[in-house]
């Protein structure tokens, strides 16, 4: 599904269940060595989902290790995200080429636990979350923005090295199936420019809240 929020430079593999029979590549097994089964099985789905991904684009089976923040190590040349959440399963990737960096999320179609978007979102966020659920009470819009969120810190964090709270980033949600996140904090340069903004859009199916960001590649001119 989350290929329709993202551009058709991003090649996207999806799971909906744990399929029996799949491994980990054998770099990637003490990683979760200790896990419980649903973690393990996590793990190992969405990294199924990843070699697949990797396959389209050509390029060999490889390990993805957490690095930084547990950020995915992707193989050069190489840029994307992963999410799983209860019923998905994801992997969004593209040539370094193509675009600088993407950040995909997945969540339940669910409200928030209480006071978590107290903890997440900003004062102005609240606000208008408040309005869209009573303007458009079909969607969970406090879950809605922080899944945005997620997507928006797996597209910064590959580009800056650096970790982007909650409240550096004031989102903005259009119903339309768009936000955009404007960043509170100095952020990345893309062709000596710095970028002020993340855009990003939104689906609601199946149960789930799928959220994407995608930045341009440098020019390299």
């Amino acid at each position: 599904m989350i290929e329709r929020i993202l551009p058709p430079a991003v090649v996207v593999e999806e799971c909906f269940t744990d399929p029996a029979g799949l491994a980990l590549h054998p770099a990637e097994e003490h990683v979760v060595a200790n896990s419980v089964p649903k973690r393990r099985r996590e793990f190992t789905t969405v990294r199924h989902c990843a070699r697949r991904a990797l396959a389209r684009l050509g390029l060999p089976p490889a390990p993805i290790l957490p690095g930084v923040r547990g950020a995915p190590g992707w193989p050069a040349g190489v840029v994307g995200s992963m999410t799983h959440c209860d019923g998905y399963r994801g992997a969004a990737l593209a040539r370094a080429g193509t675009l600088g960096s993407v950040g995909v999320d997945a969540e339940p179609h669910a409200p928030l636990p209480d006071g978590v978007l107290d903890a997440v979102a900003l004062p102005a966020e609240r606000t208008r979350t408040a309005a869209l659920r009573a303007t458009h009470p079909g969607i969970c819009w406090d879950r809605l923005l922080f899944s945005a969120k997620e997507a928006v810190y797996k597209a910064w964090f590959p580009l800056t090295g650096r970790w982007l709270d909650f409240a550096e980033a004031d989102i903005v949600v259009d119903p339309a199936g768009t936000f955009t996140a404007r960043l509170l904090v100095p952020g990345p340069r893309l062709d000596g420019v710095e970028l002020t903004a993340f855009d990003g859009r939104f689906l609601v199916e199946r149960g789930l809240v799928l959220t994407a960001v995608t930045v341009p590649a440098a020019s390299g001119g």
